[in-house]
C-alpha cells in the first residue's frame, strides 16, 4: 500500500509539472491539446489557465473561438456564474455569426438564473434573470429552449411573488398597520391568482381593523368603513373562509368605537 501511494504521489507531481511546464510554454498546439483534455475530464479551472493564453494568442482562429467558448462553460461547470456570464455574453459580441450563439445567450441568461437569491434575500438580481430570460426568448422566438425558459420565468416570478407575501406578513406581525394594509392591497392587485390571496386577504382586513382603532378621530370613522367594506368584500370572495369568524369578531368590536 505504501508503494503504492508513493507511485500515486510521483505520478502527481510529474502531471503537475508537465502542466506548468506547458503553461510557462510557447507552444500553443500543446496548450491546446492540454486544455481540451482537461475540459474533457472535468478540470475547468486548470483548463481556464490555458485557454485564456490561446484566445489572447489567436483569438479570431478556430481554436480561439473553441477556447472562448470553453472559458465560459468552464466558468459556467465550475459555478462562477458572475465570471461565466462576463465570457458567454462576450462571445456573442465577439463572435457574432458563431452557430452557437443561442446555445451560448441561454446558457449567459441561465448565469442571472442561478444566482438569484434565495426567498429572504434582496430579489434584484431575480429580477435581472427573469428580464434575461425575456431578452433571450425575444430575440429566439422559435428557440428549442422555450419550454425550459417558460419554466424558469414561473418559478422566478413564484419567489417574487413568495417575497412579496413575507413583506405583508411581515409588516402585520410587527404591527405597521398602515403598510401592512397597503402592501396586502399591493400584492392582490399584482397577484390576482395567487394562492396566498386568501391569508393576504385576512391579513387586510385584521390590520384594516388595528389601523382603524389606532387611528387619530379625524381619519377613524373613514377607517372604521374601510375596514366594514374590506370585511364585506373578503366574505364575497372567501365566504366559507377560516379567518371569517375571527374577521366578523373583530370588525364587529368596531361599533363601540364609532
Amino acid at each position: 500500500m505504501r508503494v503504492f501511494y508513493i507511485v500515486l504521489f510521483s505520478v502527481l507531481i510529474a502531471s503537475c509539472s508537465s502542466y506548468n511546464e506547458i503553461v510557462k510554454g510557447d507552444d500553443y498546439a500543446a496548450k491546446f491539446e492540454l486544455a481540451n483534455d482537461l475540459y474533457e475530464n472535468g478540470e475547468y479551472i486548470k483548463s481556464i489557465v490555458l485557454y485564456e493564453q490561446i484566445y489572447q494568442h489567436a483569438p479570431k482562429s478556430g481554436e480561439g473561438e473553441l477556447a472562448y467558448y470553453r472559458l465560459g462553460n468552464s466558468y459556467y461547470r465550475s459555478e462562477d456564474y458572475y465570471m461565466a456570464a462576463y465570457y458567454l455574453s462576450s462571445y456573442v459580441q465577439r463572435f457574432p455569426y458563431s452557430q452557437k450563439n443561442e446555445e451560448v445567450m441561454f446558457m449567459a441568461a441561465l448565469c442571472n438564473v442561478n444566482n438569484s437569491p434565495e426567498v429572504s434575500l434582496d430579489q434584484t438580481e431575480t429580477n435581472e434573470a427573469i428580464n434575461g430570460i425575456q431578452r433571450f426568448v425575444d430575440r429566439y422566438p422559435s428557440t428549442k429552449y422555450m419550454d425550459s425558459c417558460n419554466r424558469i420565468i414561473d418559478r422566478l416570478r413564484f419567489k417574487l411573488e413568495e417575497k412579496d407575501f413575507t413583506h405583508v406578513q411581515l409588516y402585520s406581525k410587527t404591527e405597521r398597520y398602515r403598510a401592512a394594509v397597503s402592501s396586502a392591497e399591493i400584492f392582490m392587485e399584482n397577484y390576482p391568482a395567487s394562492n396566498f390571496n386568501e391569508e393576504v386577504f385576512y391579513l387586510l382586513v385584521k390590520n384594516s381593523y388595528f389601523l382603524a382603532i389606532n387611528s387619530i378621530e379625524s381619519k377613524k370613522i373613514r377607517r372604521i368603513e374601510d375596514s366594514y367594506e374590506r370585511l364585506r368584500n373578503f366574505e364575497a370572495v372567501f365566504n366559507n373562509s377560516k379567518y371569517s369568524k375571527e374577521l366578523n369578531m373583530l370588525i364587529s368590536r368596531l361599533e363601540t368605537n364609532q
